[in-house]
């Protein structure tokens, strides 16, 4: 296998888009532009490699994370930043297809390509391409048949909820603003009875089309820190809308709609009107996903 150098000008300046030039002379006119800054990355010329990406992003913007057409969404962006780094049609696998106005710190995703550029300065290659409310956090090599769907996982999600009189709007892209006071013991007391293996069907979308809806809580938590309220939930999946459905029962128990001992007789309803409302999408927060193999080692 032949190694090579093979460099490549990434450069940010004052221009409202950052320009990838992979000679000098693509970035002839910017050499004026004292700001500009140049990093050259040498690689060794492989056969295709699949990159893995962890992305963190303020979803207030998009339309989700899954492509839609004439629609801004995160796969999107990604999809046109990857490419024109590495100068080939690219398509990113996503492990979590977020919901429109949904907020992640470290969703996953993962694409194919001939690049040299080494694995983990893909990050740093690509954030300058990327709008400024999306980020790669992370990037590194993966095996070429690892899918970033198909293995077990941990997900952990936050839902945000700001319990003050009046809103702030400094908070508005982030939280869910309750106005009403909420009971945390209630709130906490109704969280045990959803940990563990359960069918929570009557926690999803009407629409879900899995056929499997059980799943396995193994942490759900409810904090308050001053006026913020958070609840975190840690799982091996979730169904569509779950955490939204399982945040606005929880509000419900703590405002007084619903008393903690339903819990078991909503989950054995299996049926969505028997939970409470789907809470906003803005409140919520995809943290992290566990890879358990990778977790285990």
């Amino acid at each position: 296998m032949a190694f090579v150098a093979v460099p490549y000008f990434i450069y940010a300046s004052n221009e409202s888009k950052p320009v990838l030039a992979r000679d000098l002379g693509d970035c002839r006119d910017n050499l004026r532009n004292s700001r500009s800054v140049f990093l050259i990355v040498l690689g060794e010329r492989t056969d295709m490699r699949r990159i893995r990406l962890r992305v963190a992003y303020d979803g207030t913007a998009y339309c989700g994370w899954q492509v839609q057409p004439e629609v801004p969404t995160i796969e999107g962006e990604l999809n046109q930043a990857i490419s024109r780094l590495t100068k080939e049609e690219i398509i990113v696998i996503g492990a979590s297809r977020t919901d429109a106005g949904v907020h992640a710190k470290g969703n996953v995703a993962v694409f194919d390509t001939e690049s040299t550029i080494p694995a983990d300065r893909f990050a740093y290659a690509l954030n300058p391409l990327l709008p400024e409310d999306i980020v790669v956090v992370a990037s590194d090599e993966v095996e070429a048949d690892w899918h970033p769907r198909h293995c077990d996982t941990e997900k952990t999600y936050e839902y945000k909820i700001l319990n003050s009189k009046f809103p702030d709007p400094m908070r508005r892209r982030d939280t869910y603003h309750v106005s009403f006071d909420l009971d945390l013991e209630k709130m906490r007391e109704a969280a045990e009875y959803l940990k563990g293996e359960h069918d929570f069907k009557s926690f999803c979308n009407v629409h879900t089309q899995v056929e499997d809806t059980v799943r396995t809580i193994y942490d759900l938590e409810v904090e308050k820190e001053e006026e913020l309220i958070t609840i975190r939930v840690r799982g091996n999946g979730f169904l569509y809308n779950m955490v939204r459905i399982l945040a606005g029962t929880l509000i419900g128990v703590g405002r007084g709609a619903i008393a903690p001992e339903q819990i078991p007789a909503i989950l054995e309803a299996k049926d969505r009107q028997a939970a409470g409302m789907t809470v906003p999408p803005q409140g919520l927060r995809l943290v992290k996903i566990d890879y358990l193999e990778e977790k285990s080692k």
